[in-house]
């Protein structure tokens, strides 16, 4: 176990994590919600500490990323356990291990980054589960990345205290966040967290940081998937994020504790994002279902296209240093 960051010790003698919005309390010897976070002899210790659950390697436009890095791997991995309680969580069988049910490795910071260069990925990605929960290991391999040149990724709900964040996101590259939804309703209901905590870090990595950052809205029949909802999330992403920000709808299938839903029509993500770019967004996907238009991306001037992908494979990149080849203008991102 490693001396974790982030806690205080209360008054009645538990320990007070401030890592995330959940505020565990934890008495001796006991966890916090994430399962990784244990209070022992009246220090807290992070658990997942160079605990990894496996590695993959997998294209960066699986995390989803399309304006970043296009048409590279990354080397990704997660730990056990998560912060965040999603019903419909299609990793929980790492989201909601503990440590001692899941068969995790032994990998220092030094031994992921040293596989990232020998895999000659240009990113590492920390997914899977939230990587918030193990911000000391972000931390340690991401600074490590930074000196030799790799590039590091946070897949993660935004689910993270303000001034922990700054210290996580110190050495972070480009971040997806997912916004699971726009109402409170559902977050509180689906996912046992808050909304207000995500909307503000999204604004928090727009006006004063330098990861480059998209969103990811998985839509689920009947809870999220409204067209009034999807209005009033796009209208807070274009005044609050800008038009810029690329936006991906993906698709949502049966798992874990929501197995009571149909998987999201794919009419569903199209009609989504129609609405999307007709209020403004530049750049908006869809994914989890195949449809090469809804994957492409498309000049916003000439509509020109620029990056042509199936599935998670780019087949063409028309790029020319960050421009559109046909009338030059400008693609953000990081090419």
């Amino acid at each position: 176990m490693k001396l974790a960051q982030w806690w205080k010790i209360q008054d009645n003698g538990k320990i007070l994590c401030t890592l995330c919005p959940r505020y565990c309390t934890i008495g001796e010897g006991q966890i916090g919600f994430c399962f990784i976070r244990q209070n022992h002899g009246g220090k807290l210790y992070t658990t997942g500490y160079s605990r990894p659950t496996g590695f993959g390697i997998d294209p960066i436009e699986k995390k989803p990323l399309n304006h970043f890095l296009p048409g590279t791997m990354s080397l990704s991995f997660g730990t056990a356990g998560c912060n965040l309680g999603c019903k419909f969580c299609q990793n929980w069988h790492m989201s909601k291990a503990k440590l001692d049910d899941v068969n995790s490795l032994e990998v220092s910071p030094d031994g992921v980054i040293d596989l990232a260069l020998r895999h000659k990925t240009p990113s590492i990605s920390y997914t899977y589960n939230d990587p918030t929960i193990f911000g000391e290991y972000v931390i340690d391999i991401s600074k490590i990345g930074r000196e030799v040149g790799i590039k590091s990724v946070m897949v993660t709900a935004g689910y993270i205290d303000k001034e922990a964040r700054k210290d996580v996101y110190k050495y972070i590259d480009a971040a997806n966040v997912d916004l699971k939804a726009f109402t409170e309703t559902f977050y509180h209901k689906l996912t046992f967290s808050h909304l207000d905590p995500v909307l503000d870090t999204l604004v928090w990595l727009k006006k004063e940081t330098e990861v480059w950052f998209e969103i990811t809205n998985l839509m689920i029949p009947g809870e999220n998937d409204s067209h009034e909802e999807t209005k009033k999330m796009c209208d807070w992403i274009l005044n609050n994020l800008g038009d810029s920000v690329p936006l991906h709808f993906t698709a949502f299938h049966p798992d874990f504790k929501l197995n009571d839903r149909e998987r999201t029509p794919s009419s569903t993500l199209i009609n989504a994002r129609k609405i999307a770019m007709s209020l403004g967004l530049k750049y908006v996907y869809v994914g989890n279902i195949y449809d090469r238009d809804g994957q492409t991306t498309y000049c916003p001037n000439c509509k020109a296209k620029l990056i042509e992908r199936d599935w998670h494979s780019v087949i063409r990149n028309n790029l020319k240093d960050g421009k559109c080849y046909k009338c030059g203008n400008v693609i953000e991102g990081y090419y």
